[in-house]
């Protein structure tokens, strides 16, 4: 699995982020954080292998999230599913 790390100056939460690459929501989601200088890592789902994308859904599943992307997982116990701007404020305390 290609996760991918983007520096930011605020590094205050633990931010994971389950994109796909052609998601215009999960590009949103992308750009909010880096426009919010939100240090923060992502993988693109459906670049990731069968057994890779299997592990990810259960992931999701396991922490109450729905299967949609993007799917954010703050500080391992917050998801928020979707571009959810307001829901992300909160969260990251901006």
């Amino acid at each position: 699995m290609d996760v991918v790390k983007v520096t930011g100056s605020n590094s205050k939460h633990k931010v994971f982020v389950y994109a796909l690459s052609t998601c215009v929501w999960c590009k949103m989601t992308k750009q909010y954080l880096k426009d919010n200088n939100i240090d923060y890592q992502y993988v693109d789902v459906d670049l990731c292998t069968e057994d890779d994308k299997a592990k990810i859904r259960q992931d999701i599943q396991n922490r109450g999230g729905a299967l949609s992307y993007p799917t954010t997982i703050i500080d391992d116990n917050k998801v928020v599913t979707g571009f959810r701007k307001d829901l992300l404020k909160e969260a990251l305390e901006l």
